[in-house]
């Protein structure tokens, strides 16, 4: 199986295990992932992310014009970004996830540590996640906002809408993905409760063993 084959069936496969679980629902989220020759495959717009189609996924060049497949998400410019400012960037991931989006919602929720740091796994997977305003759906400037960013966080959360996260691989960004429902889903669960978060040595812990951005 050719590289650009066996990515496709992983983006598929993935997506669908997202969808099953309910980390997205209906046509919401969007899978991007790039291929050695520097070109990307991007999940089609329109489509739920359960009933991809290997053969039909967007497969754009290295400046993200369409060279086959159907048309892209509206999203694009959100990935895009994502691989011009963090160097190794090999997947991108965008959910619609509950958790996320209900923690976005909260006045409380601190815009520049928007998931807590509940979890060594929270910290190694994640890092920090940026809160970002509220853009219409497919706005460009979301793409400006995470380049504003200048490659300092694999992930965000935009308000009102869902998450966003940058791995080195599709299996990295969705594990990521994943760490930071879960970890939105716990401080909900939590909040009002005083939870015992990570101290800033434990943090520094695994910061260092693990090499995170932070």
């Amino acid at each position: 199986m050719s590289e650009q084959a066996k990515l496709r069936e992983d983006i598929c496969l993935l997506a669908k295990s997202m969808f099953d679980r309910g980390l997205t629902c209906g046509a919401s989220g969007n899978i991007s992932a790039r291929l050695s020759d520097g070109s990307v495959l991007v999940t089609p717009t329109g489509v739920p992310m359960g009933f991809l189609d290997p053969a039909r996924i967007s497969h754009l060049d290295e400046k993200f014009r369409l060279l086959s497949g159907d048309r892209p998400t509206k999203e694009t410019p959100l990935h895009s970004a994502f691989y011009e400012t963090r160097t190794g960037t090999g997947a991108v991931v965008h959910l619609h996830s509950t958790h996320s989006v209900a923690l976005s919602m909260l006045p409380e929720t601190d815009p520049d540590h928007a998931i807590p740091p509940l979890t060594a796994y929270a910290v190694m997977r994640v890092g920090k996640v940026k809160l970002l305003p509220f853009f219409v759906p497919g706005d460009p400037a979301m793409g400006d906002a995470v380049r504003g960013l200048a490659g300092k966080r694999s992930a965000v959360l935009l308000a009102n809408h869902g998450p966003v996260v940058a791995g080195k691989d599709i299996w990295a960004a969705t594990f990521a993905m994943e760490e930071l429902e879960e970890t939105a889903k716990l401080a909900l669960l939590t909040r009002g409760q005083n939870p015992i978060g990570l101290t800033n040595d434990q943090i520094g812990a695994v910061v260092r063993k693990f090499d995170v951005d932070w």
